[in-house]
């Protein structure tokens, strides 16, 4: 008679093929924790981040928690990859600072355009559109993208964290040492950045909690009053998008709708490939099984806006997980277990204050200016509109511009270099869509 162990390990097995990756349970829960460890950060950065739009921190915890258990989920099942999800930085970023605080729109209507985003998105995959439209972008431009968006991300935390502060004079500068907070950045920073340089798994995690640490002995952060509790009620944040649906009159949330559309596209589309070659799945320079894969993101990325979070993506993370072995949808499994138990920790939002997240906010953005050296530098035709995207994303305080400052010129530059013909249909048609977008923007009264 079969024993209960082993008809466990044939329903695993019958899952998730671990015979046929060459992999163990022992090894994919290890995978799974330490993918968990590597991204559990985003748990208390998303609140602090959208937070500062307004929204309340309890309920976008519960709400990053739940579709980030959505997202991985639907991965392991779908897709049968060690691949987790949980909503993305460069989204929440724009979310915040582009669209709330620079676009002066409240978050109720703007979580409105995540939605119908989130819709457009998912309507995309069904539709297999998805792959043609990010073929369709030049691989530069793309690159550009990430690496401002990365650039974008870290001068956010330099300013969260007191490192750069406003001047009437030179517009930025150095913050003050002299204040005691600035050290705690600086402090998590260092720490951070050393266990990034000794490939130590889960560096930006352990930074974090050695930095709050610091805070608390050094009474730089008040201390909780409770760390585990009953999961947040996500009251404040539930259904706000769809009841703020009919605000979408305005022509300026057609571009945040929009924006939102292309970095949802880059972000997952780009990080899939990337762990996929790191774990030996490409076949014939394609990904196994990336329609299931988009479609694990796009469901969640819906979730995520009903819940009340910005969009969802891959994360860069799970190469932690892959590293140790991960090879299978178990891994992502684990991960939203562990997703799972640690909406009970909520308390410790308290204790994660901007300085403690400043640190993660700028490795994140170094690892996402990595991208840059993989541009083609060498054409002007193409430096150009690069070089613009990537600058003009934190020159401007708003991702949206640097979108735009890219598509509009990429066409431009092409043509003058007589290489008109290598920009896609899809591109020119961008070109006049960001062309009615800045348009409504920023010379439409109202």
């Amino acid at each position: 008679m079969e024993s209960s162990t082993d008809s466990n390990r044939s329903f695993i097995e019958k899952l998730f093929h671990l015979q046929e990756a060459q992999t163990t349970v022992r090894r994919e829960i290890l995978a799974g924790l330490t993918t968990f460890v590597s991204m559990a950060y985003i748990l208390f950065v998303n609140p602090q981040v959208l937070g500062v739009a307004g929204m309340n921190k309890g309920a976008v915890f519960t709400a990053t928690a739940l579709s980030a258990i959505l997202g991985s989920i639907l991965m392991a099942l779908l897709a049968n990859y060690p691949i987790a999800i949980a909503p993305g930085l460069g989204d929440n970023a724009f979310f915040t600072y582009s669209v709330v605080l620079a676009m002066g729109i409240p978050w109720q209507t703007a979580m409105a355009g995540v939605f119908m985003s989130s819709v457009l998105f998912l309507l995309i995959s069904v539709l297999k559109l998805r792959e043609l439209v990010i073929d369709s972008i030049p691989h530069d431009l793309k690159l550009a993208m990430a690496s401002g968006i990365g650039l974008f991300i870290a001068f956010v935390g330099l300013q969260g964290g007191g490192l750069v502060v406003g001047s009437k004079s030179t517009l930025v500068a150095m913050g003050s040492l002299t204040v005691p907070t600035t050290w705690l950045t600086i402090f998590g920073l260092v720490v951070t950045g050393l266990l990034m340089a000794k490939k130590v798994p889960g560096s930006i995690f352990i930074g974090m909690v050695l930095t709050t640490i610091l805070g608390l002995v050094t009474k730089l952060i008040p201390l909780p009053k409770q760390v585990i509790s009953t999961i947040p009620s996500m009251k404040p944040t539930f259904g706000v998008s769809i009841a703020h649906l009919p605000d979408l009159s305005d022509p300026k949330l057609w571009a945040v709708v929009l924006v939102f559309l292309l970095v949802a596209f880059f972000d997952t589309a780009g990080t899939l490939i990337g762990l996929a070659e790191q774990a030996g799945f490409m076949k014939n320079n394609k990904m196994p099984r990336i329609g299931r894969a988009l479609m694990a993101d796009s469901i969640s990325m819906l979730g995520g806006a009903v819940m009340g979070t910005t969009p969802t993506a891959a994360y860069v993370e799970s190469s932690a997980g892959i590293a140790v072995g991960g090879r299978t949808g178990l891994t992502s499994l684990v991960v939203s277990i562990m997703f799972a138990i640690a909406m009970f920790f909520s308390p410790l939002l308290t204790v994660v204050t901007s300085n403690v997240t400043a640190p993660v906010l700028i490795i994140v953005g170094i690892l996402m200016a990595q991208s840059m050296r993989q541009i083609n530098w060498n054409k002007f035709e193409i430096a150009m509109p690069a070089f613009l995207t990537i600058v003009g994303m934190p020159l401007t305080y708003n991702i949206s511009y640097g979108f735009a400052f890219g598509i509009l010129f990429y066409p431009l530059t092409m043509w003058a270099a007589g290489r008109g013909k290598e920009v896609t249909p899809i591109m020119y048609i961008l070109f006049f869509v960001f062309v009615v977008l800045l348009y409504f923007i920023n010379i439409l009264p109202g």
